[in-house]
């Protein structure tokens, strides 16, 4: 059994937060050229739709993710769902399952805006990101929010009700 982990609202422009997010900017280039990268920027992260979340451990942010309310659309069944972002757990702390504990959070900061889904858009080549939503009960979706289906995605959808 894992440790519990210390979960909780933070911005994302803080120092450490902004660290992990320029991490997983450059692994996520390493992978995709950047018209197949959708990376929701600092200023779309600050909105008041986007709850953002980070993992702390020994005084500093390790982990963190983002669920932002959108609105319903014909992809998603006509209702409303949270687009579970930026996803981010330190190499030297995975294992623990923290990115599960953090995922799980972010499903019940969904769930108390009221929203009866969330959907995510990953990336085909980020083999620990699927298995990690996968094993969390995320099922493939087709593509939403105006994703483009270009072969490198995969979409998950997970019902909150």
């Amino acid at each position: 059994m894992s440790a519990p982990h210390d979960i909780r609202p933070v911005r994302p422009d803080h120092p450490d937060v902004e660290q992990l997010l320029a991490q997983l900017d450059q692994y996520l280039a390493s992978l995709y050229a950047p018209e197949d990268n959708h990376i929701l920027g600092l200023e779309a992260l600050l909105q008041p739709q986007v709850t953002f979340l980070g993992a702390w451990e020994g005084g500093r942010v390790v982990g963190c993710g983002a669920v932002r309310a959108c609105a319903a659309e014909p992809d998603t069944g006509n209702q409303p769902y949270g687009e579970i972002k930026r996803m981010m757990v330190l190499h030297e702390t995975r294992g623990r399952g923290l990115g599960g504990a953090l995922l799980s959070c972010l499903e019940q900061a969904a769930r108390g805006a009221g929203l009866p889904q969330v959907l995510l858009e990953t990336g085909r080549a980020q083999h620990e990101a699927v298995r990690l939503y996968e094993r969390s009960g995320f099922r493939p979706h087709g593509p939403f929010g105006g994703y483009p289906d270009n072969g490198l995605s995969a979409f998950y959808r997970k019902a909150l009700v």
